[in-house]
């Protein structure tokens, strides 16, 4: 077989495997500290996950440290964020925003799936040791790497207790 026809089949089983991998939605599951990129009903990838530092309670109000539950859309990414790659969640919806217009307080806003802290990739893992974040999920730079090339704007997520 030619170069360039072991080029053009490599390409081919490459592509096959890229849209069969498509993925259509995140889930998070708080609880387990999850991420799973999702194509329908199938896991593509699953990530281990710090969340907010508040605890495992919904969020209810800016500052309270909790990751928000609810659906909500991957609305917008930032390359240069404080954290290494970051992509912002639509949070928060009508719903959470309703909530806490009834409790007289602010929703909140500036949930992301992030890497870690600039400078302090070399944590890795480690950093999932205990929950750090204001209210975001977190992953390893890696893993953010990786979530960021499959992940597209506009995709649902949907983050359970």
């Amino acid at each position: 077989m030619s170069r360039l026809a072991k080029l053009g089949l490599l390409l081919f089983v490459f592509c096959a495997f890229a849209s069969a991998q498509k993925v259509d939605r995140i889930l998070v599951a708080k609880r387990d500290h999850k991420l799973y990129l999702m194509s329908g009903d199938k896991v593509i990838k699953s990530y281990s996950v710090a969340l907010g530092r508040g605890g495992l309670e919904p969020k209810r109000q800016q500052g309270d440290h909790r990751t928000p539950e609810g659906a909500y859309t991957i609305d917008r990414r930032n390359p240069n964020s404080h954290f290494h790659r970051a992509l912002h969640v639509s949070y928060p919806n009508a719903a959470d925003r309703e909530r806490a217009r009834k409790l007289g307080v602010s929703p909140g806003g500036d949930i992301m799936v992030h890497g870690i802290t600039n400078g302090l990739g070399w944590l890795g893992s480690l950093h999932r040791k205990f929950d750090w974040t204001d209210g975001c999920i977190a992953v390893t730079d890696q893993e953010i790497e990786e979530i960021w090339a499959l992940v597209p704007d506009g995709t649902p997520i949907e983050i359970r207790p």
